[in-house]
């Protein structure tokens, strides 16, 4: 039997004895290299979605827009078009400012572009539902109609005047919703905006009926798109305020709804990493003498120090990289939505690139190495004899613990005893509890930030996107990190309960009830976990201070007291369950199977 092969059989049996381990380490990596993955592949996405965007409405090079109106102001747009650089252009065409209502109250600015019934060779929106402009309905960008909850054959009302909602398109020309207007009235700086379309007649009314706000623009192809900053650069109009974006800052324009995005996700994935690898190393300390008299048997039978070092690792490494394969797929399919939140773009996802790959890899693999590397050597150092012979790890007496605990009541006594006896296990505790915290107060901050709807004067009809994307990005991550800490503080508490259980037996036989054993398993992992929880707070907030804007708003201290006070009730809670059933684990059957 081959080397490879022999490894395999191993590793393959192993994890069929201990398949809820096994499964807990997948889980654990897929979480966090899918968070890594969706935060380092957000640039990229976003940048894909917009080119593909652009491919599919003939998008422009260039758009000027100017602030002025009237014959100076179309002869200078007009001179734009007529360089030598420029292959092809539209316009210049109307841009109106007006307010937008639907039967449902909603409301919101809107910018109205008045565009031919036969889109031109620039600057052709795809209509993505219903038709094209027609005289006496209105076209709306799908990222704004997706905000307003409308969609062809619904009626919306601007500057007064009811609309049909005849089509739903979208176009690389601006920016994402709801960025639409790029700049605002008189040249001036823009507001949240949404954007629409109608035919130039109906434009051409609708402004001059309301006494409107009115813009003009053109778009501009160009010979070499990559040379759009130099043309920006050298033809500037002097005389008129004429503002020109390049398409390379429009799609700049569009990440910035995912500012915070990337930070959240990709800090998110170092805590949910930590997590992983706290859990793995409490799973594998549990192990710990199980795999040392692995070992000795395979010494035994004359497995060399290699061949016994690559079956107790390569278990752990496999199941890491299987979890690495199941989170870059989760985050492949969560890629688009997480990107794109105002359906503004079109387009489908090529998926995570090398580097990212490699990122996410490293990190599995670190997971893993980190989590049992030293339950590894231990086994491998083991002498043989004293591997097949080998029992739970005795803890060292320590007269000042026996004296200190002696004047506990029992519960407390036990809980006391069993951490100080454990030391590491409890430094783990604390920083699994710590990182629980840091992320509940960075989703509590995050909550207690005002945020400014899009709807008109501020109001919150219309949700701020960026905001709801960031809250409910972190909101996520969150639940990751307490669904982990949960699994975390249950092996905690199992491993301890099963590595004690003969001093758990021996207290029992001087008296202990269940139901104290049960208590001082409990108090075992919450003593280390207070003080956990109560530096997770200033290290929460000393975390965002390096993301958050200078002038972000604290939380309430109530509500950051209030989430110390639930971890550490949830995390009696957790403990309650796995102690009580090691708690009552008949007396005789524990000491008959230390002794026999």
């Amino acid at each position: 039997m081959g080397r490879i092969v022999l490894v395999v059989r191993l590793v393959l049996a192993d994890v069929r004895r201990h398949q809820v381990q096994a499964a807990m380490l997948v889980l654990a990596v897929t979480a966090a290299t899918a968070t890594l993955a969706l935060g380092l592949s957000l640039p990229g996405v976003s940048d894909a979605l917009y080119e593909q965007t652009r491919a599919a409405t003939a998008g422009p090079d260039v758009v000027a827009l100017s602030g002025e109106t009237g014959p100076a102001a179309t002869s200078a747009l007009a001179s734009l078009a007529n360089e030598p650089e420029v292959a092809a252009h539209h316009g210049p065409y109307r841009i109106v400012y007006a307010n937008l209502a639907t039967r449902d109250s909603l409301s919101s600015p809107v910018v109205v572009q008045g565009f031919a019934e036969t889109p031109g060779a620039v600057n052709r929106p795809l209509v993505t539902s219903g038709h094209w402009v027609r005289s006496g309905g209105t076209v709306l960008e799908r990222g704004f109609a997706t905000a307003l909850g409308v969609g062809v054959g619904d009626r919306v009302t601007i500057a007064g005047r009811s609309y049909p909602v005849v089509g739903i398109a979208v176009t690389a020309a601006t920016s994402i919703y709801p960025w639409a207007a790029q700049i605002g009235p008189g040249g001036g700086p823009s507001d949240y905006s949404g954007l629409a379309w109608m035919t130039r007649s109906d434009a051409r009314a609708l402004a001059s009926s309301h006494d409107l706000p009115v813009t003009l623009a053109t778009d501009l192809k160009l010979r070499d798109p990559a040379a759009t900053e130099a043309f920006i650069d050298a033809r500037r109009v002097p005389t008129f305020r004429v503002n020109l974006h390049s398409w390379q800052f429009t799609a700049q324009q569009d990440l910035v709804i995912l500012r915070n995005s990337q930070p959240i996700l990709v800090v998110g994935s170092w805590l949910l990493s930590f997590l992983a690898i706290t859990g793995v190393a409490a799973l594998a300390a549990g192990r710990a003498v199980e795999q040392t008299r692995r070992a000795g048997l395979l010494k035994a039978v004359g497995a060399t120090p290699g061949l016994i070092a690559a079956v107790l690792l390569t278990e752990y490494l496999a199941l890491a990289l299987v979890g690495d394969a199941v989170g870059l797929a989760l985050a492949r399919l969560a890629e688009p939505a997480i990107a794109s939140p105002t359906a503004s773009r079109i387009g489908d996802v090529a998926g995570p690139t090398g580097a990212t790959i490699a990122a996410t890899t490293v990190l599995a693999v670190a997971v893993a190495a980190l989590s049992t590397l030293r339950p590894t050597l231990r086994a491998l150092r083991t002498a043989t004899v004293t591997a097949l012979s080998a029992t739970a790890h005795q803890p060292r007496h320590r007269p000042w613990l026996t004296a200190l605990s002696a004047l506990l009541p029992t519960p407390l006594l036990l809980g006391l005893r069993l951490t100080a006896r454990r030391p590491g296990r409890a430094v783990l505790q604390a920083c699994s509890t710590a990182t629980t915290v840091i992320t509940m107060v960075a989703l509590l901050t995050l909550y207690a930030q005002p945020e400014r709807g899009y709807g008109l004067n501020g109001s919150s009809a219309l949700p701020n996107l960026r905001g709801e994307h960031d809250r409910q990005l972190m909101l996520a991550v969150t639940i990751l990190l307490i669904a982990l800490a949960i699994v975390n503080t249950i092996t905690f508490t199992w491993t301890t309960a099963i590595e004690a259980q003969a001093n758990m037996a021996i207290a029992r036989t001087l008296g202990a009830t269940p139901g104290q054993i049960s208590a001082g398993l409990s108090a075992a992992q919450l003593l280390p976990s207070l003080p956990g929880a109560l530096a997770g707070v200033p290290l929460g907030s000393g975390l965002l201070s390096l993301f958050a804007a200078r002038n972000s708003a604290a939380p309430p201290s109530s509500w950051v007291l209030g989430a110390v006070l639930a971890t550490l009730l949830a995390t009696a809670a957790l403990t309650a369950l796995p102690a009580r059933l090691a708690a009552r684990r008949p007396v005789a059957q524990t000491l008959s199977a230390e002794t026999a």
